[in-house]
């Protein structure tokens, strides 16, 4: 059976004259809150805004008296969101005056696009790749056994200037795809299945389908849907786990004086059975994991946590994010920063850090793993969700960056609508 999805193009308006036309539809502030906020991004549910097919909108911030267009992009999946960049630096407790207007038709240049390939979904902003998504079946390397086939991962992930930051199928873990998140101790009925460690052969994620790709100015991504298929079931292979991946890049830049780009990635979760499961407590499971390029050792990458603890001791630790950075050979420094939401299980989230010795000369290996001290049971008919933030850039960053876009995910800045 074909499977089909939509492809969704965003239009701004940006750069146009305001004409004499447009019809005033809201009127609000942004507020930075308690937090110091650079090119950050923010929405706006605006579900109660009339709006024909044929006619579009523009946003328009009030800067020391003159009106400036600004780009904006409108995310309609579910709720429809009006999502932009709080450009420039937003000092602490400042506010800011934005108008959106009823306008007739606009065009844009889409910024972050996606291209569908028979085998990736391929993120780029410009003609810059940011990440593959792997859509088809990915097998190990001649002579293995095709038990760690997989599909439904990030490889390669880029940094800002090119440097590959993730590695699938090293010989020391064959079932390791960049970042993924499958699930190791799964309690399904009378039985356990590992979906994560493959050669048990209990079980495996397939990349099902594609929901939605989003071009923009502000942000683009996709959204996939992922099957836990359990071999230990009534069936040969019997549809355990729902999942849907909701994957976006976002359109700024982050910090100051460092290429970097946000890439978020929120997984749905919701039972595919009558019965509830367990996800048995373990120190590896879904969350998020990052297997990191084999160029990165003991000797030439580090690791930080929010709560200051380093590789020595991160294992087993909470923290509201981790930055995993290293070298590469004749390239710079490159790293990824993860952040975990607050509304995330288990929040401030347990990790998994692989220690100093691994592999014998220390193999990079992180994890959020919410259910790393405790289980967490599913039932039938409820959605649950896990958010997270990726800042991927070059050079390095210090905790004072990493807290301030975690702020910016966690606290994002607020929006007051003034009633006409």
């Amino acid at each position: 059976m074909k499977r089909s999805f939509i492809i969704i193009s965003i239009f701004l308006a940006f750069g146009l004259t305001v004409n004499s036309q447009k019809t005033q539809l809201l009127h609000f502030y942004v507020e930075a809150g308690n937090f110091l906020r650079i090119n950050t991004p923010v929405s706006l549910d605006i579900e109660g805004v009339s709006k024909s097919d044929t006619l579009g909108y523009q946003l328009v911030e009030k800067v020391k008296g003159q009106m400036v267009e600004k780009p904006f992009q409108v995310e309609a999946d579910y709720l429809p969101r009006l999502w932009w960049i709080l450009d420039g630096t937003t000092d602490p407790g400042k506010k800011r005056e934005f108008f959106l207007y009823r306008v007739g038709p606009q065009t844009a240049k889409n910024i972050i696009t996606t291209e569908i390939t028979p085998d990736n979904i391929i993120l780029k902003k410009g003609d810059s790749e940011i990440l593959h998504y792997r859509k088809s079946i990915m097998y190990p390397p001649a002579g293995v056994d095709t038990a760690y086939k997989r599909s439904g991962f990030i490889h390669p992930m880029y940094s800002p200037s090119g440097n590959i930051m993730t590695r699938i199928s090293p010989r020391d873990h064959y079932h390791h795809f960049g970042i993924w998140n499958p699930w190791t101790k799964v309690k399904i009925g009378d039985h356990e299945t590992d979906f994560w460690n493959l050669n048990s052969k209990q079980g495996t994620v397939r990349f099902s389908g594609i929901n939605s790709v989003i071009n923009g100015p502000v942000y683009g991504g996709f959204s996939v849907k992922q099957d836990h298929i359990d071999f230990q079931g009534a069936k040969p292979e019997e549809l355990a786990i729902n999942e849907v991946w909701d994957v976006r890049a976002w359109n700024t830049e982050p910090v100051s004086g460092i290429k970097a780009y946000i890439v978020d990635l929120t997984t749905f979760l919701s039972v595919a059975g009558k019965e509830p499961i367990v996800f048995v407590a373990y120190r590896y499971a879904g969350g998020i994991g990052f297997r990191a390029t084999g160029e990165w050792n003991n000797k030439n990458s580090t690791v930080l946590t929010s709560e200051g603890l380093t590789r020595k001791d991160a294992d087993g630790s909470r923290a509201r994010w981790a930055d995993i950075n290293g070298a590469f050979i004749d390239k710079g420094n490159s790293g990824i920063t993860f952040f975990s939401h607050p509304s995330n299980r288990e929040y401030p989230e347990p990790m998994r850090v692989w220690p100093e010795n691994q592999n014998g000369v220390g193999d990079v290996y992180f994890e959020f793993c919410p259910t790393r001290h405790k289980d967490w049971e599913l039932f039938p008919g409820n959605l649950y969700r896990l958010k997270y933030r990726m800042l991927v850039y070059d050079g390095k960053i210090d905790k004072n960056i990493a807290d301030r876009v975690w702020n910016d995910f966690a606290y994002p800045p607020t929006v007051t609508l003034i009633k006409k």
